[in-house]
């Protein structure tokens, strides 16, 4: 059996979160050491807070939520591409590197650094597909993209490219955790939480290799 490879940021407050965002928060309510008779706890999070998912309603108004989407988009055959020296990947980029008859598309950029140097602050310069990227990504019916780290699009951009992938419901998967993955052909299991009429859920997201 191939090894199985996580790709999901480990959740906790430790972890970069979007400007303006409650981010993560656990809380004890039941502790044995203090002599209950189990432990419990509760967490409170933004639903793009660590390793999630956007489902159209993110940005479309009329899109279709998280409980809503197809699974079968979630899971089967991926490309693992790395594109360095880049700051907003768009189509002449994506042309180079992804392999015809890709459909689920993986994205290991310089954004690697970060999470290679520990960096817990939030970096606003981070790299992004923007929209003509966005556009070359829908024309090649690729139904799954993913990038590493918190979002598809820059911090600085327009909200295009959110909304030419999700108006085209692309499934959008964002902060994974590529540092330990080389590029090539691969399983993907993206499942995320089945969240009722919201836009986005945190995913457990693992890789096997072909």
């Amino acid at each position: 059996m191939s090894e199985l490879i996580d790709i999901t940021l480990p959740v906790s407050r430790h972890l970069p979160k979007w400007p303006g965002s409650v981010g993560f928060n656990a809380s004890w309510h039941l502790k044995m050491q203090d002599g209950e008779l189990n432990n419990l706890s509760s967490i409170e999070t933004d639903c793009h807070f660590g390793t999630h998912l956007d489902a159209p309603l993110h940005f479309i108004k009329e899109g279709r939520s998280i409980d809503q989407m197809d699974l079968q988009k979630m899971v089967g055959e991926a490309d693992v591409v790395e594109i360095r020296g880049k700051r907003s990947i768009g189509a002449e980029d994506l042309e180079k590197v992804v392999p015809k008859n890709c459909k689920r598309l993986l994205l290991i950029t310089d954004n690697q650094e970060y999470w290679k140097n520990n960096l817990t602050e939030f970096q606003p310069d981070f790299c992004g597909v923007n929209a003509s990227g966005a556009h070359w990504i829908v024309k090649q019916g690729i139904v799954l993209v993913g990038i590493d780290y918190l979002s598809i699009q820059r911090f600085h951009d327009g909200p295009e490219t959110h909304q030419i992938l999700l108006r085209a419901e692309v499934v959008i998967v964002e902060s994974l955790h590529l540092q330990n993955v080389l590029p090539g052909k691969y399983e993907l299991i993206c499942l995320p939480i089945k969240l009722t009429a919201l836009e986005g859920a945190p995913v457990r997201a693992i890789l096997k290799k072909i």
